[in-house]
């Protein structure tokens, strides 16, 4: 694996016009294989609705670009669950190993524990070292590996589900 150079970036929140760029780099994570059971990135509209507004973030490069980005689902409309979110976070290929993705964990951690959440999960395939090694650098843990939870691309696939439980929000 080649790593890029650290790059500067700017962090902003998501807008309707980073849509097409947002889109397309979920799109990249997608095709590779190893990122998601998607087999094709939503619709902006399908995003839109799903994603929590006050935590989706977007990572800018050189001349604006888009190069990675953060949003948060509810895991449930039970109240219990209120401060449990579920988290995507990609990077554009190009921008990988730069600290684009360390930067926006960050951010969406600083978030979230404003906003009173406790708990940040996310299920990850076992082959994306790369995710998994980010993840437990931000403070993320394994709480235990979902065997053959679905079929992508016709096969059984399984996910590690790990969380980052907040020391700050009780």
């Amino acid at each position: 694996m080649t790593t890029s150079p650290r790059v500067d970036i700017t962090l902003v929140p998501m807008t309707d016009d980073h849509a097409p760029a947002v889109m397309a780099i979920y799109q990249q994570g997608i095709d590779e294989g190893n990122a998601t059971f998607e087999t094709t990135a939503p619709s902006w509209s399908a995003f839109d609705t799903t994603k929590l507004m006050a935590h989706r973030c977007v990572a800018l490069g050189q001349q604006g670009r888009v190069v990675g980005w953060t949003a948060v689902s509810r895991v449930s409309a039970r109240p219990a669950y209120a401060g449990v979110v579920e988290h995507s976070v990609y990077v554009c290929p190009t921008a990988r190993g730069a600290g684009v993705g360390r930067a926006l964990l960050e951010a969406l951690i600083v978030s979230t524990e404003k906003a009173g959440i406790w708990t940040i999960q996310a299920g990850i395939f076992p082959e994306n070292a790369a995710s998994l090694a980010l993840h437990e650098s931000v403070g993320f843990r394994v709480l235990g590996r979902r065997e053959r939870v679905a079929r992508h691309h016709g096969v059984w696939r399984d996910v590690l589900l790990v969380e980052r439980r907040s020391p700050v929000v009780e």
